[in-house]
């Protein structure tokens, strides 16, 4: 299953073999000595495993202009009475601390900081999980967390993540943090994932979201700049997947791009006649570069 999967929680494989959690934990301890997988807290990965996952204080310099942005949009989408889950991340924090001024709001996370934005927010519900505290990103994880979830329905759900691709979806790089958030999103009618140009086209350890289970994408103009962050967003629209794009201003180009968008789009960001999730859109029958093909989708 390791081998398969890259990784597995003691709890899957307890479950497969029908036997306890006790047994599991001592097979794979013998496992481990004779160097064919590497235990971690809860599970197993291969040998060597991945890179770990930057903390809280590296992200919160990272691409901070561009998070912002999508945060900007990402809370239009919020509507007055709303019940909505917010998942942990950088990203999300910035959209929390907007999200204060929506009355009648119930907000369900997991996330010590998205709670912290709102604890001061009068017309805020703010509801948040069981579980363990994972230092690294001030998020609650594990069985306690994924239990509180058990039964919950909202309507949409906003989450982050380490990685997104049109193939894999949604990733991130702790298997703890991935489980939850699956917790999360399926408990919301929609799934809006937010992410910045620096995760497009990664991909990450353990998925936590399959791309077709993914509403929609809000993400920063940068992406319409580069080939390969243009490619995988295009991909990303073929699979169904609703792109909204956040302006940063950054040239006449892009600001071009942004304003066709918006024309096209109104004030949610969404493009008319996008398809609904698992539905396809023909491929365009010009020989265009990437950035110019998604600028005349979005038209």
């Amino acid at each position: 299953m390791v081998r398969a999967n890259g990784a597995v929680s003691l709890r899957e494989l307890a479950r497969v073999v029908q036997t306890s959690e006790v047994t599991v934990r001592r097979d794979v301890r013998a496992l481990e000595s004779e160097g064919l997988l590497d235990r971690r807290h809860g599970g197993a990965v291969l040998p060597g495993g991945f890179s770990r996952d930057p903390g809280y204080p590296q992200k919160t310099h990272l691409a901070t202009a561009e998070k912002s942005a999508i945060a900007d949009l990402a809370a239009d989408m919020v509507e007055e009475g709303d019940a909505i889950v917010v998942g942990a991340g950088t990203t999300t924090q910035e959209l929390a601390r907007r999200l204060a001024r929506v009355p009648g709001l119930t907000v369900v996370t997991n996330s010590l900081l998205v709670a912290q934005a709102l604890a001061h927010a009068n017309r805020v519900e703010v509801v948040m999980t069981g579980g363990t505290l994972r230092g690294s990103n001030y998020a609650l994880v594990g069985s306690g967390a994924e239990q509180s979830l058990a039964g919950l329905r909202v309507t949409k759900a906003f989450i982050s993540g380490s990685g997104l691709t049109a193939e894999r979806g949604l990733s991130t790089a702790n298997m703890l943090s991935a489980s939850v958030d699956r917790a999360l999103v399926q408990a919301a009618n929609e799934v809006i994932v937010l992410a910045d140009h620096t995760k497009l086209g990664t991909d990450s350890m353990f998925q936590t979201v399959a791309t077709e289970a993914i509403t929609r994408l809000v993400t920063d103009e940068r992406t319409l700049l580069d080939d390969l962050t243009s490619r995988e967003q295009h991909a990303l629209a073929d699979c169904g997947v609703q792109v909204s794009v956040a302006s940063l201003g950054l040239s006449a180009e892009s600001g071009a791009h942004q304003q066709a968008a918006r024309r096209a789009a109104g004030p949610s960001g969404q493009a008319p006649g996008s398809p609904l999730p698992g539905q396809r859109r023909p491929a365009p029958h010009t020989a265009l570069p990437p950035a110019a093909r998604l600028a005349e989708r979005i038209r």
